[in-house]
């Protein structure tokens, strides 16, 4: 049967590099949240508002690339996801859709420390390298990083979470 290879941590950790690794690992396509939004949304962005232009938009990627995701699963096909899914009830809400489907998920929550992963947000907004999809001002970076929950004892007790510390 195929797995869900889910990624999540606060901005900067590391996602999109890591997915890329698992995709090659699992020979698996990987589906990624923010890759969806620049490519449908970005000329779109409005300078005000954004919060709620964002989780709109956001709830509909999410739910046509769970939808993506289970054709692929349906094929024998594993799938690595990165969805930004940064609170616990997002990351709850996910897991009964995959419980539901029957399907077997593996989860890989990144961190760094915020000031490496500051650094790496900087970074990446300069080089725009492979895994640059959007400039996250100062600004989004703090929104993110409140808004991000860490599994608490429930969860990754609940489910096959493993921990990666990508500050490396």
């Amino acid at each position: 049967m195929a797995t869900i290879y889910l990624v999540e941590g606060p901005v900067g950790a590391g996602k999109s590099t890591f997915a890329a690794r698992l995709s090659v690992t699992h020979a698996a396509p990987r589906l990624i949240l923010d890759e969806w939004m620049a490519t449908l949304f970005r000329a779109d962005r409005p300078s005000d508002g954004f919060v709620d232009w964002y989780v709109e938009r956001n709830r509909r990627c999410i739910e046509q690339i769970w939808h993506v995701a289970c054709d692929m699963i349906d094929t024998g096909t594993n799938v690595v996801l990165e969805l930004g899914l940064v609170q616990r009830q997002d990351r709850s809400d996910f897991y009964a859709r995959v419980d539901a489907s029957g399907t077997t998920l593996k989860v890989y929550v990144l961190d760094a420390p915020e000031h490496v992963r500051r650094q790496r947000v900087h970074t990446r907004n300069v080089e725009k390298g492979n895994t640059f999809k959007m400039e996250v001002s100062d600004e989004i970076f703090a929104l993110a990083n409140r808004m991000w929950e860490e599994p608490d004892d429930s969860e990754a007790a609940e489910r096959d979470i493993e921990f990666v510390d990508t500050r490396a």
